[in-house]
């Protein structure tokens, strides 16, 4: 759609106004990051593309739950080692 105006207009600013004027669309600043994507997939802007955000955004959540795991794992491990130290009595 961008590409339809872009002749007829100065600059991107003035051709992302004119599209995001159009209802339905949205804001300019979301509109400007479908645009960038856009040109980061079809590689003619630096960045990663959407299939290497999606690993990065899976590899991060994967880290996140490995941590949280052994935050668990050290307060089991600290609390059975309180246990430990405590005496043991027998009724």
């Amino acid at each position: 759609m961008v590409v339809e105006v872009r002749d007829d207009y100065p600059d991107e600013t003035a051709v992302l106004q004119a599209v995001t004027d159009k209802p339905g669309i949205g804001s300019r600043e979301t509109l400007r990051n479908w645009v960038k994507q856009h040109e980061i997939d079809a590689g003619t802007r630096p960045g990663t593309t959407t299939e290497e955000s999606a690993q990065l955004k899976a590899l991060k959540k994967g880290i996140a739950e490995l941590k949280r795991a052994n935050e668990i794992l050290k307060a089991a491990a600290s609390f059975f080692a309180a246990g430990l130290d405590r005496p043991h009595t027998r009724s």
